[in-house]
């Protein structure tokens, strides 16, 4: 058994160890000590990282009760060695995991729900309820949340008698088996959990609920606390500078500012889609439909625009209409349609000769292809 050394001191950042074994692992190597700091992987935490000697630990799980430090390099098996957790690393998770704590507990006194599912990931860290809640009654949330944060509150942590268990009504996402480690946040949360936390709430520093969408007939948040709040306002702070500056807008005023852009954008789309049709139809007046299958290469048709001008020349009388948006360096996108004929023959043939993709039904293809436009024209024919 690998005694755990962050039970006794979740704050402890250093270490002296003796290493029970080292094996090979893949390109990496396995090494257990007779003691560790390092927390493994659970609870929807991550394993702690950091350093055994020279070696970086860039893993840490457990298996039968024996924790594995994943190192970089080989360990001598009865050396003493000195373990450094990557304490920005650890205190960043543990300001994660004991904001989590204070949410669960709010959702789970006021709306009776569950956390199905914890992850604390690099950058953010979710969880899942299983029942609904609106964005308004997260706002309170969030709140009484930072409430409880800004209260300092001091993080208890018990390993309550089978007796005392039995009468104490704590939250827990799974059977435990042996001894139950208790977290409590006085008046928020009392919940079954093994990872480390912080001593006090005020360490959190901030608790920032930034998304939410529903999943599996609940909710599933996304949380930032602490310095990873921090880096979430700044980055958001920059793009809002940057886009107040762009639109010459206030930063406060920058969502007005996109609405009415989008409005402007909406009305502009709507007159160039008027220009389009009539150039279009002006572009069918043009050309000839005497050819068996009219084609018409053009570079300049974005959109809906192909399938819009082989109509019109279908309505003029073409038998065949064949249109190539695109060029010959980034090749085509086609429509070939006729209202006479099955084009999916032809559709065939210039996909197999020039290593196109595409189909369709008897009276429309589309697809895509590279080659030049004298090839493509010469396998026009049916």
């Amino acid at each position: 058994m690998t005694k755990k050394l962050f039970y006794q001191d979740g704050y402890r950042r250093e270490f002296r160890a003796k290493v029970l074994s080292c094996e090979p692992a893949d390109d990496m190597y396995k090494a257990v000590l007779d003691g560790t700091a390092f927390f493994p992987e659970g609870g929807g935490q991550y394993g702690d990282v950091g350093w055994l000697d020279d070696a970086e630990v860039v893993d840490t799980r457990e298996k039968d009760g024996l924790i594995y430090h994943t190192v970089t390099s080989p360990l001598e098996a009865g050396s003493v060695v000195t373990g450094r957790l990557n304490w920005e690393v650890r205190f960043d998770r543990m300001q994660q995991h004991t904001g989590e704590h204070i949410i669960s507990g709010l959702v789970h006194s006021r709306f009776g729900y569950d956390n199905v599912g914890f992850h604390l990931g690099e950058d953010y860290c979710t969880m899942d309820f299983n029942g609904p809640i609106t964005k308004e009654e997260l706002k309170e949330i969030e709140l009484e949340a930072n409430r409880a944060v800004f209260a300092n509150l001091k993080v208890g942590i018990t390993y309550p008698t089978k007796e005392e268990l039995a009468v104490l009504e704590y939250r827990s996402k799974i059977e435990i088996e042996g001894q139950v480690r208790i977290i409590t946040v006085p008046g928020y949360d009392v919940c079954a959990c093994c990872a480390p936390h912080l001593g006090s709430t005020g360490e959190i520093g901030l608790i920032k609920l930034v998304h939410m969408i529903n999943y599996k007939g609940g909710e599933r948040i996304t949380m930032v606390c602490g310095f990873r709040a921090l880096a979430d306002y700044n980055m958001k702070e920059e793009n809002g500078k940057a886009i107040s500056s762009l639109l010459s807008a206030k930063e406060y005023e920058v969502a007005d500012a996109v609405a009415r852009l989008k409005e402007e954008t909406g009305s502009l789309k709507g007159r160039i889609s008027s220009l389009t049709q009539k150039m279009l139809t002006y572009r069918a007046m043009e050309i000839p439909v005497t050819e068996d299958v009219v084609a018409v290469f053009d570079s300049g048709l974005e959109g809906s625009a192909p399938r819009e001008l082989m109509n019109l020349l279908l309505n003029k009388g073409a038998r065949v209409c064949a249109v190539f948006a695109g060029n010959e360096e980034q090749g085509f996108r086609y429509v070939i349609g006729s209202r006479e004929r099955d084009v999916r023959p032809l559709c065939k043939r210039i996909n197999e000769a020039f290593g196109g993709r595409g189909g369709g039904k008897p009276e429309m293809v589309q697809g895509s292809l590279c080659g030049n436009e004298r090839d493509i024209r010469e396998n026009l024919f049916f």
